[in-house]
């Protein structure tokens, strides 16, 4: 059973766990299920029957929707995952995959993140609702194996990106918030983008197809109570980040830095040991090239009204 299994991220793992010779994987969507509500969980797994979970789905967005929507985002992911748990444990589900956050870390984690600094002081306090409830699910997990013996692992994925990202204005994460500032301009011919905080954080981004390599990996492979980090392990800061989408796009006019906004977390950069030993994982898609497919498909599926989609003239 794969929840979220029809969406960004989830929508390739399904590809790679029916690939990987699952005899069947039941994608279970928001519209049929309100995972937030027990009784909705229990006839999702009466109706999937399970043998393994892996639990993508979340309520989730950049900085402006988390600091718009903390008691959603700490409700709907507490509770999704809540639920889940608990009913995997009842119907002693054989294995639970639960993919969590890199914002669960402490604001000032030291860089590279290593899992043993998890609990090492308070997340940024911009993704902190989000962070925590998703922090709480891996002590769910843990107290759950050792008192009932329930088989869950913990997966922690730092900022994806890629092809079908969600683009809308609102709610996009930083890539292709920027993707979309910068291809908009180029396009209307304006001389300037501005972009939030100051550029000097730093992030680290994994290509969505990677992560989903990841996640298959760990299903089969992994069984550990311990958390895992699942990365590219390079960094780099919004400024550079923001000028390389601007050379990509061919925008060429001036990147302006609204210092009012916040920059989130101030680094971000994992260290990624763990998932190799553990299951073998190692991220191959280097930042430029997932950056320039991202593009491309941004380019041919843009709405018409923004002046970007299929047909529009390219650089």
């Amino acid at each position: 059973m794969l929840t979220g299994g029809s969406g960004f991220l989830g929508a390739r793992v399904r590809e790679r766990l029916e690939a990987a010779g699952a005899a069947e994987v039941v994608v279970v969507r928001r519209r049929d299920y309100d995972l937030t509500e027990p009784s909705a969980v229990a006839h999702a797994y009466e109706a999937a029957l399970p043998d393994i979970v892996v639990h993508l789905a979340a309520e989730v967005g950049g900085i402006g929707a988390n600091r718009a929507n903390p008691g959603r985002y700490f409700y709907a992911n507490m509770a999704m995952g809540l639920h889940l748990i608990e009913e995997a444990r009842r119907r002693a589900i054989g294995k639970f995959v639960q993919v969590g956050t890199v914002c669960s870390y402490p604001k000032f984690t030291p860089v590279p993140f290593s899992e043993d600094e998890l609990w090492n002081g308070y997340p940024e306090e911009t993704n902190a609702p989000y962070g925590i409830a998703k922090k709480a699910l891996l002590v769910m997990l843990q107290a759950y194996r050792e008192q009932y013996g329930l088989n869950g692992v913990y997966l922690m994925p730092v900022n994806l990106y890629g092809p079908g990202d969600n683009f809308d204005p609102q709610t996009s994460h930083v890539i292709p918030a920027l993707i979309r500032k910068c291809e908009e301009a180029r396009l209307a011919g304006a001389g300037e983008v501005i972009c939030w905080g100051t550029g000097s954080a730093s992030r680290e981004f994994l290509y969505v197809d990677d992560c989903a390599e990841a996640i298959v990996a760990a299903t089969s492979l992994f069984d550990g109570p311990e958390p895992v980090n699942v990365g590219s392990s390079s960094e780099i800061s919004i400024r550079d980040l923001t000028e390389l989408i601007a050379r990509l796009t061919g925008f060429d006019g001036e990147l302006a830095w609204d210092d009012t906004k916040p920059d989130g977390q101030p680094r971000r950069c994992l260290n990624t040991t763990r998932a190799k030993d553990r299951f073998g994982f190692q991220a191959s898609t280097p930042l430029e090239e997932g950056l320039r497919a991202t593009i491309d498909w941004w380019r041919e599926h843009a709405p018409a009204e923004t002046g970007a989609g299929r047909g529009a003239s390219r650089a």
